[in-house]
């Protein structure tokens, strides 16, 4: 007799049950196996949306996944293939990021810190002896299994792994996150399983004073503090750090390549598998203090980042989708923003990005709309033609107007109540409500300057659903003050937007500091 034919649908083996996080063209939700009462996270996909290589990114990912089978490793149980729909059926970590579980914790050391990167480079070192780099080792794709005390360090999110032969080293495309890219990346050459390690050792720094090696909100220098290797360990935080911990650092971001230490040889490095007589035991009040704020401004720039991702490809947010975690301070930097370019290196003056962001993103084409109010943008046709992103960019004219205006009133109408920012004035700090730039609007705006003339430079625009969207772009302020003298100051701005009873309302802005002589601070808000 022959066998009973074997279950093709998703609903005829799980049920679904919440949503636990959502992507551009997925959603994360619970399941419960049906056969066993087990729970899943179900990471489902409209490949309805997806074009041709979008597919195959799909059939990589779950490929990848199929063979990784570690306990520090997020693992695949199922993947089910419909008509419009495929189905990615993932252990459900529950512990949520190792990062935030560190600041929760009543005691944190060094020895700690070793006993984290230890399980990161067992992943890592797992993946690599299958053929498989990561290419996007971070915070938000390092989970932990529960919310037990001691649970297991999982990595997570394979949307960006390749596959590899031995130590093959070739070009696979411009892939990664600011922050953690590795120099070879950067500098367009051949690169393959030492891109991990050089993450792993921006990771392991980050875990022992609490901020990443290397920071600058220009792009360009932080890219050029990355090829060069150029980091150092500032006093006081780094005199408590012992020098066996500074030594793996020190072979992990080691910028060529070929000299980099591997996986398997950083397990056995003494400050790893000798912590109890290597490792400092002191806990470390300042890194747990510095972590909070790290943390902090990356879940506080979840959302920003889940809109700039809105063309991404369908694999760029964790398997197990955190609500809202997300970023860094910068958008030009962002710590959480993940790039992608699979195009092979002859085709690289193309400059196309599968995950969007603004730091390798393709200009568009540009046309100066003269406009005889205060405030102009340039726009492109072919990149905001559709007539939501438009709306959005006429909104934030007006909000800046109302700025340039001082009118309080207007601003408050344009802006939620509760407002959340991070902007210089605030001194790193995030800022809620609307107390914080009153005090500007009554004391400041409007009453220093004869003329104001804003200036929109490249606004990219990113519409997440149909109520919320995101905006990002250069700000020119020109204006003179009372003693008739010009000024210009630029400033990098992005704001989210959120549609509530049919009217668009600013929720969150972030706004870099300013540059350009000043005698005092204007360009506010």
């Amino acid at each position: 007799m022959a066998a009973p034919a074997a279950c093709t649908r998703f609903s005829d083996n799980y049920e679904l049950k919440e949503e636990l996080g959502k992507g551009a063209f997925s959603v994360v939700r619970r399941c419960v196996q049906k056969s066993t009462g087990l729970e899943f996270a179900a990471k489902i996909i409209n490949t309805k949306k997806l074009s041709a290589r979008d597919f195959q990114k799909l059939e990589r990912e779950a490929r990848i996944c199929r063979k990784l089978q570690h306990p520090n490793i997020v693992r695949l149980h199922d993947s089910i293939q419909e008509e419009n729909f495929h189905y990615l059926v993932f252990d459900l970590v529950t512990g949520g990021e190792l990062f935030e579980d560190i600041v929760a914790r009543e005691f944190y050391s060094e020895a700690d810190a070793s006993h984290c990167i230890q399980q990161i480079l067992e992943s890592v070192n797992h993946c690599h002896q299958n053929g498989v780099v990561h290419r996007d080792l971070k915070p938000e794709n390092l989970l932990l299994a529960s919310k037990q005390k001691g649970a297991a360090v999982k990595l997570a999110d394979f949307g960006l792994a390749i596959e590899v032969q031995g130590e093959q080293q070739a070009w696979f495309g411009f892939a990664g996150t600011p922050g953690y890219l590795s120099p070879e990346v950067l500098k367009k050459e051949p690169y393959g399983k030492p891109v991990d390690i050089w993450a792993c050792g921006v990771i392991l720094y980050i875990l022992l004073v609490g901020y990443p090696p290397f920071w600058d909100e220009d792009q360009h220098r932080l890219y050029a503090q990355i090829k060069a290797g150029a980091y150092d360990y500032p006093s006081p935080e780094w005199d408590t750090v012992t020098p066996e911990a500074k030594n793996l650092i020190n072979q992990m971001l080691t910028v060529n390549p070929s000299k980099r230490i591997t996986a398997s040889e950083a397990l056995k490095h003494p400050w790893i598998c000798q912590r109890e007589r290597v490792a400092s035991v002191v806990h470390r009040q300042e890194t747990v203090d510095c972590l909070k704020k790290f943390n902090a401004r990356r879940k506080l720039k979840g959302a920003i980042l889940t809109t700039m991702l809105a063309t991404r490809n369908f694999s760029s947010r964790s398997i197990i989708t955190k609500k809202s975690d997300g970023s860094q301070v910068k958008e030009s930097t962002d710590s959480s923003t993940t790039l992608e370019d699979d195009d092979v290196k002859d085709k690289l003056n193309k400059a196309g990005v599968d995950r969007s962001s603004t730091v390798i993103a393709k200009e568009p084409e540009e046309i100066r709309i003269l406009c005889p109010n205060k405030t102009c943008s340039q726009l492109s046709t072919n990149s905001y033609g559709s007539a939501r992103k438009q709306e959005i960019i006429k909104m934030t004219e007006q909000l800046i107007e109302a700025i340039n205006t001082g009118d309080y009133e207007a601003y408050t109408k344009i802006c939620d109540p509760h407002l959340t920012a991070f902007e210089p004035e605030a001194l790193g700090n995030l800022v809620e409500g609307m107390d914080f730039h009153k005090f500007y609007f009554d004391n400041v705006l409007g009453k220093n300057c004869k003329a104001v003339n804003t200036t929109i430079l490249n606004p990219h625009v990113h519409l997440l659903g149909e109520d919320a969207a995101c905006i990002a772009y250069v700000r020119l302020t020109q204006y003179m003050d009372k003693q008739g003298q010009a000024h210009t100051q630029q400033s990098e701005e992005t704001r989210v937007w959120h549609k509530r009873d049919n009217k668009w309302q600013n929720v969150h802005f972030h706004r870099s500091g300013v540059t350009g002589s000043s005698p005092f601070t204007f360009a506010h808000k």
